[in-house]
């Protein structure tokens, strides 16, 4: 086993390479003609990202080390776990906007390859804000602890497009089709560019992702604030997000105590940052348990009442 290999910039840009890569094989080859994407489909692709990650965190544990795989597949299912809520808004946003299904792969691929952007900026402002000001872990902590609160009393408000400042300043500054262009983002109206519904689509989901990592990034810095780790874990998670709507889209009704899973889990988390104030430092196995054993157990109370719906 090597341990403790030194990230350089080489390690970034390599990972970066091969991302872009995939992302390019992705809507390039398998997905070049729109279609609709079935569960099982969302399905295998889901599994291909999973296990595209656990042999990252693989290459991990050999190159730096068991403690840096443990912070990353912590990472990594703390993030997942809290972008399935954030399955659930996008499932709303396509129904409102009534988006065909075989445009929705499109929708979510350019939405997350934003998100991707977004988050990389984030995630390199908040390292660094934390590297040079580590009160800003106990900031985070209790503010995520507000939001696990906030997540599990707050009346659900569904979604309002009207009232998204960027869908207000897209139509001020735009002309908008009322109708589908196909699956373009753009349209000729009296000689004009417009934006298409679709446009305005993917616009709720990029501004979506935006309020969502406000919740996740300062999550992930409770287990680690390596930048490598931290920026890994969420590419991961992001990539994993398209493939687990469409495995997820036939049965989000049935998760109804997953938004009571993830309260908990970021009450917990942000606990754990408010801790280090005393000197309690939990260990990343024991928060990687923790997680699992919160998301499994909100999972089987969620079909067991499902079940009991059906046969009661």
């Amino acid at each position: 086993m090597l341990a403790n290999v030194a990230i350089t910039p080489w390690h970034w840009a390599g990972f970066i390479v091969v991302i872009l890569f995939f992302i390019a094989l992705d809507l390039g080859v398998f997905h070049r003609q729109a279609h609709v994407v079935g569960v099982k489909e969302g399905l295998a692709w889901t599994s291909v990202w999973f296990v595209l990650s656990m042999l990252f965190a693989g290459g991990l544990a050999w190159w730096r080390g068991q403690e840096e795989a443990a912070e990353f597949i912590t990472g990594y299912i703390i993030e997942l776990t809290l972008s399935m809520d954030n399955v659930f808004v996008i499932a709303v946003i396509f129904s409102y906007f009534r988006v065909p299904e075989r445009y929705k792969h499109r929708v979510l691929f350019w939405g997350i390859l934003g998100a991707l952007l977004m988050r990389g900026g984030m995630i390199g402002l908040g390292a660094a804000l934390v590297k040079k000001f580590q009160w800003m872990l106990y900031v985070l902590g209790g503010f995520l602890v507000l939001t696990g609160i906030k997540v599990v009393v707050a009346d659900e408000e569904g979604v309002h497009p009207e009232k998204n400042i960027f869908i207000r300043m897209a139509r001020k500054f735009f002309p908008v089709s009322n109708e589908f262009n196909g699956s373009k983002f753009f349209a000729t109206i009296d000689g004009r560019k417009a934006l298409t519904p679709l446009a305005l689509v993917l616009l709720m989901v990029e501004t979506t992702d935006l309020v969502f990592a406000f919740d996740s990034i300062p999550a992930i810095f409770a287990v680690t604030t390596k930048p490598f780790i931290v920026f890994t874990s969420n590419v991961f998670a992001i990539l994993g997000l398209r493939s687990l709507y469409f495995a997820l889209a036939g049965a989000i009704g049935s998760f109804r105590y997953l938004k009571v899973g993830i309260s908990v889990i970021l009450i917990c988390i942000g606990t754990k940052m408010l801790l280090l104030m005393a000197g309690i430092h939990i260990k990343t196995e024991a928060s990687l348990i923790g997680v699992g054993t919160i998301i499994l157990v909100s999972i089987l109370m969620s079909v067991w009442a499902a079940r009991r719906e059906r046969t009661g």
